[in-house]
């Protein structure tokens, strides 16, 4: 029987990040998607969340998912049959990069979670052309309705994120490793360098897709999620 896969959505995102994934993976096996809202670090999350998980499972994170889904494989790897790595990085947060979150931290809880959501995801973070209002859109009212407090957590645990490329070099499960072409979030090269580190890892680059492929090409997307749930198992 094929085992259960979990799915972790990216920051500022919910169920809907994967719906078509959903729609298509749910066909054949139980498909679950789980939160990473509660915490301001990545630890917590994980915590949180491993009680509630099944014994055994397939993994796939997406951005801020990806983080969580890292820190579950340090936890739990006899639990995790197979990761994918979607839009994401196993380094920590630059602290210049980390600075600059804390205008929006005091933005999002001054009222102003629109501006914070178009500075955290602005237009070039998504591949030019006619999906990139649509999905702008999509990302805007997943943002929203999440609030202003899920995103100063989101935030907080993305500033505090460890280095997990021990974790990743431990790894003897089929590791996807996928991102979007037009990422300027996680670029291109910075997930060619993570698949030259992981013996066991398949690199995949979305056409025509930024930060968030999973809605810009998700029948892309599927497919390859889909040809990664192929893969035997690697045998330790």
């Amino acid at each position: 029987m094929s085992e259960p896969l979990v799915l972790l959505p990216a920051m500022l995102c919910d169920a809907r990040v994967f719906l078509p994934q959903l729609i298509s993976l749910s066909s054949d096996r139980a498909v679950m998607v789980a939160p990473v809202t509660m915490g301001e670090r990545i630890e917590e999350i994980a915590s949180d969340l491993l009680g509630q998980l099944p014994a055994k499972f397939a993994l796939a994170g997406l951005g801020l998912g990806g983080a969580v889904a890292l820190e579950l494989l340090r936890r739990a790897p006899d639990r995790i049959t197979r990761l994918a790595l979607m839009a994401t990085s196993p380094l920590p947060e630059s602290p210049a990069f980390a600075v600059t979150r804390e205008p929006r931290i005091v933005a999002a809880r001054s009222g102003r979670l629109a501006d914070c959501i178009r500075d955290e995801l602005p237009d070039s973070t998504f591949a030019p052309g006619p999906m990139r209002s649509t999905v702008l859109a999509q990302v805007m009212a997943m943002g929203l309705s999440l609030g202003p407090e899920v995103f100063v957590r989101q935030s907080r645990a993305m500033q505090r994120r460890k280095d997990q490329q021990a974790t990743l070099r431990r790894l003897r499960q089929p590791l996807l490793i996928l991102c979007g072409e037009y990422d300027n979030l996680n670029p291109v090269k910075r997930h060619e360098v993570m698949a030259e580190l992981i013996p066991f890892s398949r690199l995949e680059v979305i056409a025509d897709a930024g930060a968030l492929p999973t809605l810009e090409q998700p029948e892309a997307v599927t497919r390859a999620l889909r040809d990664w749930l192929r893969q035997p198992l690697v045998l330790r």
